[in-house]
């Protein structure tokens, strides 16, 4: 039906500090720079392990199994980790040589809340740990060292003792601004024009302006200068990335078969997001889009399969026919 397609193309290839190590995951810094976190595959089953038993729901895991030894890699940087603990972790590069790993799942005791968050230095170690909360479907730094967190509907609603019996989630906002020092900046004030987030579906950060779209209305939303949030309807469901150049977007996948689908369009002085183009994303490989890491940054959609870094950006998404991606 649709016979507009984009394939992207290879851009580079993540290449492990050791042989024997695998990918547990990767995220995309503010520069396009593929972070990556590494350890065995005895230490990544360890790392994504999930909690639950026979008549129980599983529930990813909030810390690993026993301390890992892992790698971190940016570029042609490896930075050592002795004993990694989080879990399900997302990885982000900070200022200084710095790294942010995060993990996605996040308990509160009433002893006190897990910090699921560690600052790593360029020595592999620990310099910082804080609570962003439990839920954590985003993660994205900027290039002074802000830190911005999407939750997904657990964290915005509370689990793991959030909301009940323990105090309001941190996610509650459903989308979250930390500073360097990972002190809460910003939360998503859910009023006005702007409807409050249920489960932030995709987060795009370039520069220090935020991107989102959102379940339920799904808009899609700036956060820019002086905090201050744009608008503009939508009627694309379920986008799992978001790209932009400030005028034009393109909202990436959707629910069921529409995983695959790219609308681009332009955001409208009249707060609309007017769709012009439907394209088809063809991905190299047996797998569809929805089994890979999608992260918007800025005008690039970058696409992480494996080992392998794909990218395309909105001008090649508007492309007429059949077009491919530079490396």
């Amino acid at each position: 039906m649709f016979s507009r397609r984009v394939k992207p193309r290879a851009h580079a290839e993540l290449v492990p500090a050791r042989e024997d190590d695998v990918l547990v995951s990767a995220g995309v810094g503010p520069h396009g720079e593929v972070v990556a976190l590494w350890s065995t595959a005895e230490g990544r089953e360890a790392l994504l392990a999930y909690d639950g038993g026979p008549g129980r729901p599983a529930f990813a895991a909030t810390r690993a199994e026993h301390p890992v030894a892992a790698r971190l890699t940016v570029r042609d940087a490896v930075v050592e980790v002795a004993g990694l603990t989080l879990a399900h972790c997302q990885v982000q590069p900070l200022p200084g040589d710095r790294f942010l790993v995060v993990g996605g799942r996040c308990r509160w005791r009433p002893e006190g809340a897990e910090h699921n968050a560690q600052v790593i230095d360029s020595a592999g170690d620990v310099v910082r740990t804080a609570v962003l909360g439990d839920g954590i479907g985003h993660l994205a730094t900027t290039p002074t060292g802000q830190v911005w967190v999407g939750y997904f509907d657990e964290g915005v609603y509370g689990n793991f003792g959030w909301g009940g019996p323990g105090p309001d989630p941190v996610g509650g906002p459903g989308l979250v601004r930390f500073d360097r020092d990972l002190r809460r900046a910003w939360a998503f004030p859910g009023d006005g024009d702007a409807p409050s987030i249920d489960d932030c579906y995709a987060l795009n950060v370039a520069g220090e302006t935020a991107w989102a779209s959102y379940y339920s209305d799904f808009p899609v939303v700036r956060v820019g200068d002086g905090d201050r949030v744009a608008v503009w309807a939508n009627e694309v469901e379920g986008a799992g990335a978001v790209v932009t150049d400030g005028t034009r977007c393109a909202l990436v996948g959707g629910y069921g078969r529409d995983h695959h689908l790219v609308r681009i369009g332009e955001l409208t002085g009249e707060g609309r997001f007017e769709v012009r183009h439907t394209r088809r994303l063809v991905m190299p490989g047996p797998r569809s889009p929805s089994r890979w890491t999608m992260a918007g940054r800025g005008d690039v959609l970058h696409l992480i399969s494996g080992t392998s870094h794909y990218r395309v950006d909105l001008d090649q998404l508007s492309a007429f026919g059949m077009s491919s991606a530079v490396p």
